[in-house]
């Protein structure tokens, strides 16, 4: 796949952009307010690898403390403003690394002026991110959605580049996957900055990861998106997990395991499933790039998944133990995930 081209820019120590890796971006889900709950799930997200924290930012209280925050944390952070223009000044006051404003609701050019100032001073990057949800109901309502929502991306574009201002990363995000693509695929050859991408809203776990992974696969196969935040309902570290997955399964970034585990059929003679479920589990803690493979059968396993790293093949009291398709031990039944683990964590 041939990446599209476009500026880079930095939000804080990450480059974004041009040929830099694609980033992974999450949002806190604490209240802002609550200082050291925000604090310790922005370490969370670190330790799992994040690579930039988004945080909500709706009212006075809120933008307070957000110095403090970023004086405890190591993580780019980026404020998300909505509806009040103050709110970002306030937010570049205490010294965020990035902006994010929706120009569905905030859109006087005299306020957002006042805010492009303040980011070309402090030299901080402004997201555009424009949601279809959010759109103003008398903004071309009787376009289509996709062409409403790339008519007001181009706007806000315009409009800052009137102002001498090219800091700029652009969002485009419905919660239907098609018209994503859709406006993605239309905005990506008219601008040249970075594009962040997403599924607004995509739901729980399983849905969302799904919807996420078609939506933002699709587009990263073209060549289209420099950053992604995978928005689900759950802790925002399964958000970051599942968004190196998508990335892992297009070639475009390798942090962490690759887990490789058969369906299980009427032919295993153990509880495939749990055992890789509890191998998952254990692979979270570990961030080498890794070919894991847990095999329910003894005779094909070590064939089947050749190319990993290590694996493990099961049968029914007894199980081997395999690295690049070659035995090297065998283990019992009772012991398969210890036996497993220590082979992992001889290379990890």
């Amino acid at each position: 796949m041939t990446r599209r081209t476009c500026k880079q820019l930095r939000i804080g120590h990450v480059t974004i952009g041009g040929d830099a890796p694609i980033v992974v971006q999450s949002m806190t889900k604490t209240d802002t307010r609550d200082v050291t709950a925000t604090i310790n799930q922005i370490k969370e997200l670190e330790d799992c690898g994040c690579e930039i924290v988004r945080v909500a930012v709706p009212d006075n209280e809120t933008a307070k403390s957000l110095a403090s925050i970023k004086k405890s944390v190591s993580l780019p952070i980026i404020a998300d403003i909505h509806f009040d223009y103050r709110l970002a000044l306030a937010a570049l006051q205490a010294g965020v690394d990035g902006l994010r404003l929706n120009p569905g609701n905030i859109g006087d050019r005299e306020q957002i002026a006042i805010v492009v100032a303040a980011a070309k001073e402090k030299e901080v990057p402004v997201r555009i991110g424009v949601n279809a949800g959010s759109l103003p109901v008398n903004f071309q309502p009787n376009m289509p959605l996709a062409e409403r929502m790339v008519n007001m991306a181009l706007e806000q574009i315009k409009f800052m580049e009137s102002l001498d201002f090219d800091l700029i990363k652009v969002s485009l995000k419905a919660f239907d996957v098609l018209t994503t693509i859709q406006v993605y695929q239309m905005i990506a050859d008219k601008i040249p900055y970075p594009l962040h991408l997403g599924i607004t809203e995509a739901g729980l776990p399983r849905t969302g990861a799904i919807r996420s992974a078609v939506g933002i696969g699709i587009l990263l196969h073209q060549g289209i998106g420099d950053t992604i935040r995978v928005s689900l309902s759950a802790h925002p570290c399964e958000e970051v997990l599942v968004a190196y997955e998508i990335l892992k399964s297009l070639g475009l970034r390798q942090r962490g395991p690759i887990l490789v585990s058969c369906p299980s059929c009427g032919r295993a003679e153990v509880d495939i499933i749990a055992l890789a479920e509890a191998v998952s589990k254990r692979l979270q803690k570990i961030s080498k790039p890794i070919k894991v493979a847990v095999m329910g059968c003894v005779v094909n396993g070590p064939g089947e998944a050749k190319d990993a790293d290590v694996g493990i093949a099961c049968g029914r009291g007894k199980g081997a133990i395999f690295r690049k398709g070659e035995v090297v031990n065998t283990t019992s039944e009772d012991s398969y995930l210890e036996a497993i683990m220590a082979e992992i964590n001889r290379i990890a």
